[in-house]
């Protein structure tokens, strides 16, 4: 810390101008997370920057504005709930903290029941694919819960249900389908999972209910796929969380978590205090945070209702297609993701002979633009992949002008001597290719750690 103060201008002018050295949040192409809001959405968080959520006698009405968009959510999820029965759930920072809640409410739930039939409460387990966000690791390390992972393959990149269910037995606490796979953006089949559980269930007398991680899809499979079942509509979904920073279009800092009845969040789970002024329930792992988020999703809800997120995630989903369409045109792509999932573009180079993915990625930096490169986790970690998310903000004119970029680095990449280390990459892709064939990967390829997509 300096000694002595500066003039307020000098301190804005000096990390302003280290600021400047950032990317620019629209050409942003790695995250999902929401860069642009209305300036009147923008003057209610400002208003609220000083309001403390947690403070809830102080501040009633974000609170109850946070009520509000929980039981718009739940709605907009299917939860079977009463003409006047209020949505269980609460906002939080993001999605990991969403999905670090409904861990330990399933945690919580397995080991009472566990306790009450007189059997073994200490080794629980969640499945899920290989293909999860590293928070799901994250739960499962802090709070001692072995992770169970379906491997990918070359082609199928999301958890293969049949695979999952074979995975599960007495210690499963859940298993866990994603949304929207933060790789290739595809929709995992949870009404396929849920019928198999069903069956599993009936025939071993176990209770392994299914959290869907529907950070990235939430806000897109209700209004582009509403007859897509994923949802409460399938009796074992028992809690789902949500993203409002991702396709919710709230800028970073909430997510939403959802749980089917009461009775799937222990009570002894959730705290009363009263040093606040009054008393109140609390489930969060954190306590202090603002009330600007909670207060911007409101307004995204009310806004633009279904009708406008409709036309928003329509608006995305066309742009990806553009953007797909052009890339294909060039000859130069195999296209990884799929056209009904997230708004987003996956695709891999078909030659590697003289650059890589990395080498594209670097390069169109250049431009401003930032699109990252990164190996599928196992069983397909010899698949690397270029990914961009369409945003709200992306538009029409900015995917072919992507488009362009892409072309005249790879003509530029083409030009030059060819690259030692693509080739060596390339040798060892054919190598991978080779240990794959013969029924083993080299143990050197092998890594517990998740790939470095940006979420």
């Amino acid at each position: 810390m300096p000694e002595n103060t500066i003039p307020k201008e000098a301190a804005y002018q000096i990390i302003n101008d280290e600021l400047m050295l950032d990317g620019n949040p629209r050409l942003n192409l790695a995250s999902f997370v929401t860069t642009w809001m209305e300036p009147e959405c923008d003057k209610l968080m400002m208003s609220a920057i000083n309001k403390n959520y947690v403070d809830m006698d102080e501040y009633p009405v974000t609170t109850e504005l946070q009520n509000r968009c929980v039981n718009m959510i739940a709605h907009l999820f299917n939860a079977p709930l009463g003409e006047s029965e209020a949505a269980v759930g609460v906002g939080t920072v993001g999605s990991s903290e969403a999905i670090m809640l409904a861990g330990l409410a399933f945690k919580r739930r397995w080991q009472n029941k566990r306790k009450a039939e007189g059997k073994p409460y200490d080794k629980p387990n969640i499945v899920t694919g290989a293909n999860v966000q590293v928070c799901w690791e994250k739960f499962a390390r802090y709070f001692e819960v072995e992770l169970k992972e379906v491997n990918l393959r070359e082609g199928y990149y999301v958890m293969d249900p049949e695979k999952a269910v074979e995975l599960v037995d007495e210690n499963t606490i859940c298993v866990a389908a994603i949304l929207g796979s933060t790789l290739n953006g595809e929709f995992e089949d949870v009404k396929l999972l849920n019928d198999l559980l069903i069956k599993k269930n009936s025939e071993t007398g176990w209770d392994v209910p299914i959290h869907v991680d529907a950070a990235s899809g939430g806000f897109i499979a209700p209004f582009l796929y509403p007859e897509l079942e994923w949802d409460f509509r399938l009796p074992l979904v028992k809690s789902i969380n949500v993203s409002g920073h991702k396709y919710g279009l709230v800028y970073a800092g909430i997510g939403w978590v959802i749980w089917r009845s009461k009775e799937d969040l222990p009570e002894e789970l959730i705290f009363h205090i009263n040093y606040l002024g009054t008393e109140q329930p609390t489930f969060t792992l954190n306590f202090s945070k603002g009330s600007s988020q909670v207060i911007a999703q409101y307004y995204q809800l009310i806004r633009l209702g279904f009708e406008g997120y409709k036309n928003v995630m329509e608006n995305c989903q066309e742009n990806a297609m553009v953007l797909k369409e052009g890339l294909e045109r060039t000859g130069r792509f195999t296209i990884v993701s799929k056209d009904n999932g997230i708004p987003l573009v996956a695709f891999s180079l078909k030659d590697h002979s003289r650059h890589d993915e990395f080498e594209l990625s670097h390069h169109l930096r250049r431009f401003g633009w930032i699109v990252p490169a990164y190996t599928m986790p196992a069983d397909a970690q010899h698949i690397t992949v270029l990914r961009v998310v369409v945003r709200e903000d992306f538009s029409r004119g900015l995917a072919e002008r992507l488009v362009l970029d892409i072309e005249k680095v790879l003509n530029e990449l083409d030009a030059l001597p060819p690259n030692g280390k693509s080739m060596k990459r390339s040798a060892d892709v054919a190598n991978c290719h080779a240990a794959l064939a013969n029924g083993h990967v080299a143990k050197k390829l092998e890594t517990d750690k998740k790939t470095n997509a940006i979420c």
